[in-house]
């Protein structure tokens, strides 16, 4: 599995922001204040550019507000050193020259594009999944990658190939787990190398599951073909089986209840008759044999 090393790798700590209601009410007083000071601008001109300042002073105070709402964060920053993430919901302020990057942190659900790649036989074949993911460290996914929903779709693909040629698509050798079979065993591997790969970019993996698996169309006829076959085969096997067990119960009764005395050959041409008859595709024909078995 791949392996990421993180060169000053960030991580999350809890700062920035405090409650805003209380600030918000302050910037509201003082802008009204200032407003109440500017008309006095000509009789007392202190006053009037003090309001002018405290309403200047209030709106630049409104520029720091910003809201969050549950399973949000907002990373600070100032003159680009990061500060803290702030996962506190409801009206939060900083001051406004504090920078604000918002992250959601719920639970997001992405199915990869079908891609076709080859198994570990080599042959072609369309594959899908979904996974579903969250971001668990807001630093590392904004800091730590260029843009982190892309790295991780990115990622998905790659890792979707790494282990799609890992695996058979069906029929595998010394029992190994196949795409078709394994569905779960698949997903799972994935699941954790998936998860090793977006590590740097703070996400977690929470579910892998595949949604499409084909044949590519190339060699999905002549697939389809071998699969019958197999069936067939299968299904031949299990027939003779059953009908050499019910010959040879059927034997073993005929000879303990002393219905009939069978020599070896009468005995090899009854067995002949039954598997015919038990074995064939069609309907056995009776015949009426009005002689003996030697003429």
């Amino acid at each position: 599995m791949a392996e990421h090393k993180a060169i000053n790798q960030t991580v999350e700590r809890t700062g920035g922001g405090i409650n805003g209601i209380l600030i918000l009410l302050i910037s509201l007083v003082i802008i009204a204040a200032g407003v109440t000071q500017v008309p006095q601008i000509e009789e007392n001109a202190a006053l009037g550019f003090l309001g002018i300042g405290a309403i200047v002073l209030g709106s630049l105070a409104l520029a720091g507000f910003y809201m969050l709402q549950p399973n949000e964060g907002v990373a600070i920053t100032l003159f680009g050193d990061y500060k803290g993430t702030d996962r506190t919901t409801g009206l939060r302020w900083v001051l406004p020259w504090y920078g604000r990057k918002k992250i959601s942190m719920r639970v997001r659900n992405v199915t990869s594009e079908t891609l076709k790649v080859n198994d570990q036989g080599g042959n072609p074949i369309e594959i899908a999944a979904n996974v579903v993911w969250r971001v668990a460290d807001s630093a590392q996914a904004l800091f730590d990658v260029d843009d982190y929903q892309a790295f991780i779709n990115i990622q998905i693909e790659t890792a979707l190939r790494e282990v799609a040629r890992h695996y058979a698509y069906d029929h595998a050798e010394n029992d190994e787990p196949t795409l078709r079979a394994d569905a779960e065993v698949v997903s799972e591997r994935l699941k954790v190398d998936l998860q090793t790969r977006v590590a740097v970019a703070g996400i977690v993996i929470d579910e892998c599951h595949l949604m499409h698996l084909a044949y590519a169309p190339e060699i999905a006829g002549a697939m389809l073909k071998r699969q019958q076959a197999h069936a067939v085969l299968a299904a031949r096997a299990l027939i003779v089986a059953g009908a050499v067990s019910m010959v040879e119960t059927a034997l073993a009764q005929l000879s303990e209840r002393g219905v009939v005395e069978l020599v070896e050959e009468r005995k090899a041409a009854m067995v002949s008759n039954l598997l015919v008859v038990l074995c064939a595709d069609r309907e056995a024909q009776p015949v009426v044999n009005t002689g003996t078995l030697y003429g």
